[in-house]
């Protein structure tokens, strides 16, 4: 899922299904919102077009009449009035990311025509600031790369996370607050249909990357009569929150599809950075520094954990897999680890950035779909895991906050199914570490007659206009601007 500021990836996930006497959740309040009020917004860098406003909604939409939260949202209008057909919802990655910058970043990268058929809307989702904002305030430790991530002990146990777990959650349930109950997925996807209607607008387009293809996906299971043109970008599993935790257990299969194009570089002729004189060479080389940092890490003054162990090698390498540009910074620390040295420690995002990423990511993942409770569960998918797929050391199984988490889910998880309107369009590269090939297939199954693909033949994470390639976003393109799908799903060489 999506990265914060190309530093600290974090966790990813989905929700759903309604409660027993209550007015159906997928209905919208009765009642026209008010008129929004556009300001200027705060924040650097940002294309003086962009104004931003809030929306209210409901903390609880079991309870429509009771506590209200704020919703960020940010606007940059289209181009040409005359040929506008209505609002994109950019929809990003997490869960934890927003989306309240892209209309002044990622939605300047659109083509000019698509940029004068849409108002590009921005959004911080419920619990992000500046939305109503959430924070678990998690001790420093708990913050660190190799926290955020479930990587379990050299050895394969499973201790240290379980009570990694049990301190997270105890710390949500003490700072979390009421709010911290209601996120997840299907709420998103509820405030999602608030803002369609605070905008004025009968139907939404969407462009969603990443966790916010499970998202995008949601709001068309919910409010399907609601969805113009949907584009789904770098896709999640179609049902992430099952027992076996597809979205993380994805990253076992996403490594492997990356890591023998990272070999290629790292040994290429020429290269700075080149670590081996073959691309064969690569992949034991890493194993063994691995595990050498495994038994005997290195001082990392700055960093946090402040120690160069085999698991912040393995994050480094998850991390700089979301961008070929990033293979760099794997292959410097490589290098640099094999003389017994490190380089300077990578920048963090600021503590309450992260404080926040990890109190909306814990709280969606853990509200949209119970995990066991068990330590035997994951020790034996650690086992396992670290026996078929040893660059991951059994990560993709292991437990996560969720194994101790105090609450169980308010809802089932959302199904996506093949009913509605045929109005989506996937785009996927082949070698995408965080949500791989193999995933995004089965929800290009699931949806059945509703959506076509386009399969890039590209490495990394986020491909429309990012990692994939010219065919690949021509395609997007021309469906957004134009509506105008490929005939049958197509592959981009």
């Amino acid at each position: 899922m999506k990265q914060i500021t190309k530093s600290a990836a974090l966790i990813a996930a989905a929700s759903g299904v309604v409660f027993g006497l209550v007015t159906p959740l997928t209905a919208t309040a009765t009642g026209t919102p008010a008129p929004l009020k556009w300001t200027k917004c705060e924040g650097e860098g940002l294309d003086p077009r962009q104004r931003c406003a809030t929306v209210s909604v409901p903390m609880d939409y079991a309870d429509p009449g009771g506590e209200r939260i704020d919703i960020a949202v940010s606007r940059i209008p289209s181009e040409k009035p005359s040929a506008r057909r209505g609002a994109l919802l950019l929809i990003a990655g997490g869960p934890g990311g927003d989306s309240l910058d892209d209309p002044s970043g990622k939605g300047q990268k659109l083509p000019q025509e698509v940029r004068d058929a849409y108002d590009l809307i921005g959004f911080a989702p419920r619990g992000n600031a500046p939305s109503t904002s959430l924070s678990c305030e998690v001790g420093q430790e708990d913050l660190a790369r190799t926290s955020l991530r479930p990587w379990p002990a050299p050895d394969g146990s499973v201790t240290a996370n379980m009570a990694t777990a049990r301190r997270i959650s105890d710390a949500c349930a003490r700072n979390g607050g009421e709010l911290i109950k209601h996120i997840s997925t299907k709420n998103n996807a509820r405030d999602i249909d608030r803002i369609r209607a605070a905008l004025g607008e009968r139907k939404l387009s969407a462009w969603g990357v990443s966790y916010g293809t499970y998202v995008g996906a949601a709001y068309g299971e919910l409010f399907p009569h609601r969805t113009d043109r949907v584009v789904l970008d770098s896709n999640d599993h179609a049902d992430p929150v099952l027992a076996e935790r597809a979205w993380l257990q994805a990253f076992e299969v996403g490594v492997e599809d990356n890591f023998p194009e990272f070999a290629k570089w790292a040994s290429a002729p020429g290269n700075p950075d080149r670590v081996a004189d073959t691309a064969a060479e690569v992949r034991p080389l890493f194993l063994r520094l691995a595990a050498r940092l495994d038994r005997e890490p290195l001082p990392w003054p700055g960093a946090n954990p402040a120690q160069l162990s085999g698991n912040m090698l393995r994050q480094t390498m998850l991390d700089s897999f979301y961008d070929t540009d990033d293979y760099p910074t794997l292959a410097r620390l490589m290098l640099a680890a094999q003389k017994g040295t490190v380089p300077p420690a990578p920048p963090a995002p600021p503590e309450s950035l992260l404080q926040n990423y990890l109190a909306v990511g814990a709280g969606t993942i853990c509200n949209d779909g119970a995990w066991p409770k068990s330590a035997a569960v994951y020790e034996k998918g650690v086992a396992e895991s670290r026996a078929k797929y040893p660059l991951t050391a059994g990560m993709p199984r292991n437990a996560m906050v969720c194994a101790a988490w105090p609450w169980q889910p308010a809802e089932a998880p959302l199904r996506v199914t093949d009913r509605g309107p045929s109005n989506l369009l996937l785009v996927q590269n082949e070698r995408d570490v965080a949500t791989p090939l193999s995933g995004a297939l089965k929800l290009r199954e699931t949806l059945g007659r509703r959506a076509v693909m386009v399969t890039v033949n590209a490495t990394g994470h986020d491909s429309y206009l990012e990692n994939g390639n010219a065919c690949g976003d021509a395609a997007v393109s021309r469906f957004l601007a134009t509506g105008r799908r490929p005939a049958g799903d197509l592959y981009c060489e």
